[in-house]
């Protein structure tokens, strides 16, 4: 959960995204879109109809075409080996529609980095085209991502600074102390109680780039209270 940062507020997939997207229509010919992956040096792109995301076609489909289907023996053989079977129609496809698979896995702009790696990770996909409602307007690939989660020390020190002791908590630079060494953060300093202390390490563990939090934050003590005695 992101805690008290909201979604909002995490780095967001249009933060990372690529703007300029390589697509194919889907009467595109297969030499065609070989040709332009290797000129565009992608391994994958999105097959559109104007702004519409149709599918995404990859290298894998493409080198379908350079295998045949194999000769099955018989019914049990078929049905033993059918999931390693090349799909027939990506055999047969001469075409980026033909080819593609679809429907295409997307996601939104203002989605965090850290659902579009998961997405990724699950689906064991490169890349998700970026949709603002039925419209393409990015792409974000695993590099993309690698590159955000891989931000240097300074980054990630002025994100927790700014976006969150100062703007968040409004609190001073001189109340809490922040060090961050090879993504591993250091809190330090007194804050008011020992709520607002797991809320700022909770803040500070949602930057891309952290690796760990260790916190020396303080507060006062709740002193018990005393009953008054009536004489």
């Amino acid at each position: 959960t992101l805690g008290v940062r909201d979604k909002e507020e995490a780095m967001k997939v249009s933060d990372v995204m690529t703007e300029k997207v390589f697509t194919v229509g889907s009467d595109t010919p297969l030499k065609i879109v070989a040709t332009r992956m290797l000129e565009y040096g992608v391994s994958g792109m999105p097959v559109v109809d104007g702004d519409r995301v149709l599918g995404v076609i990859s290298e894998t489909d493409v080198l379908f075409k350079e295998r045949t289907a194999p000769d099955r023996k018989g019914l049990v053989d078929w049905l033993v080996h059918y999931a390693e079977d090349p799909p027939l129609a990506k055999l047969e496809a001469r075409t980026a529609g033909q080819a593609m698979t679809t429907p295409a896995v997307t996601i939104a702009p203002g989605r965090s980095v850290a659902d579009a790696a998961e997405r990724m990770l699950e689906l064991s996909i490169d890349r998700l085209p970026v949709v603002d409602g039925d419209s393409l307007v990015g792409i974000v690939t695993r590099t993309d991502l690698v590159r955000a989660f891989t931000r240097g020390d300074e980054e990630i020190e002025r994100d927790i600074r700014e976006d969150g002791i100062l703007r968040r908590f409004w609190l001073s630079t001189a109340t809490v102390q922040i060090t961050v060494d090879d993504g591993d953060v250091a809190l330090e300093g007194r804050v008011a109680s020992k709520e607002l202390a797991d809320s700022i390490v909770e803040f500070a563990e949602q930057p891309p780039g952290v690796v760990s939090v260790e916190s020396k934050l303080t507060w006062p003590k709740t002193k018990p209270r005393r009953e008054r005695t009536l004489a």
